[in-house]
């Protein structure tokens, strides 16, 4: 399912045994551009750390009651290696982290998750993996952050972000949802991290591939958007790119053979 970042902030979390408190934010990575942490608000719980979930902990995602469900105990997240508010996720803190509930580290194997092109869920084949070195080094950003950067396109600015679309199978961020501002007024576009040349993060501004003309007549966005594949499949055909589907299928492919 296709989901908007922010319709997710805010929604509650629910541990085995107890509610743990609301997602504020997450962190993705600038190379897969997925979602690699869910940042939790606690309230009076845990307030003076930071408190990260990887979608390895997530069961399921409740749209209509507005809620996670993760597959942790408050004692396991209690228990987990720190991170006090301010500091930055480092490779050393990453790696305690992911010892400590025993989850294959991402970084580790050429695909999205790693040795796997998919969020491996079945301890038994964790087992398969080698982990000890990182086949890339990881870039964390956080999405609060990015969500102020400006989109320029080969020939001009076009707007800023506005939101992202998230694949809560995968975690990764599908699309970003660009507001047009003055060039298009009250327009907005979706652009996916596939057509990204590169980013500043300096100056806060994302260059894609993409002219404005190109983009002014790409299929509509709404807010009502349904975006479903056939919608997908229109976007990608307009800018003349396959699906991402596509490339992911055959990642899947390559790694049952």
């Amino acid at each position: 399912m296709l989901i908007k970042a922010k319709t997710i902030n805010g929604y509650k979390l629910h541990a085995t045994d107890g509610e743990i408190g609301t997602v504020k934010d997450f962190f993705f990575d600038d190379r897969h551009w997925t979602i690699r942490y869910l940042v939790v608000d606690t309230g009076n719980w845990l307030e003076s750390r930071q408190v990260l979930l990887s979608p390895y902990a997530i069961i399921s995602l409740h749209k209509e009651e507005e809620y996670i469900e993760i597959d942790l105990t408050m004692q396991q997240i209690e228990e987990s290696p720190p991170l006090k508010l301010g500091n930055p996720i480092t490779v050393q803190f990453e790696e305690e982290y992911y010892k400590y509930f025993g989850w294959p580290m991402y970084y580790f194997g050429p695909y999205m998750w790693g040795y796997t092109p998919y969020i491996e869920r079945d301890p038994e084949k964790w087992k398969e993996f080698t982990q000890d070195k990182r086949a890339w080094d990881p870039h964390l950003r956080s999405m609060e952050q990015v969500g102020r950067h400006d989109i320029e396109a080969r020939d001009g600015g076009i707007g800023h972000v506005d939101d992202f679309v998230i694949d809560d199978e995968k975690w990764a961020i599908r699309y970003l949802i660009v507001a047009t501002r003055n060039w298009w007024p009250g327009k907005k576009v979706l652009v996916s991290p596939l057509w990204i040349d590169r980013v500043s993060w300096n100056e806060y501004k994302v260059y894609v591939s993409l002219s404005r003309d190109t983009i002014k007549i790409s299929p509509e966005y709404t807010e009502e958007s349904l975006l479903t594949r056939e919608y997908e499949s229109d976007l990608y055909q307009h800018y003349k790119n396959k699906g991402y589907w596509e490339s992911e299928k055959s990642d899947q492919d390559r790694f049952q053979h």
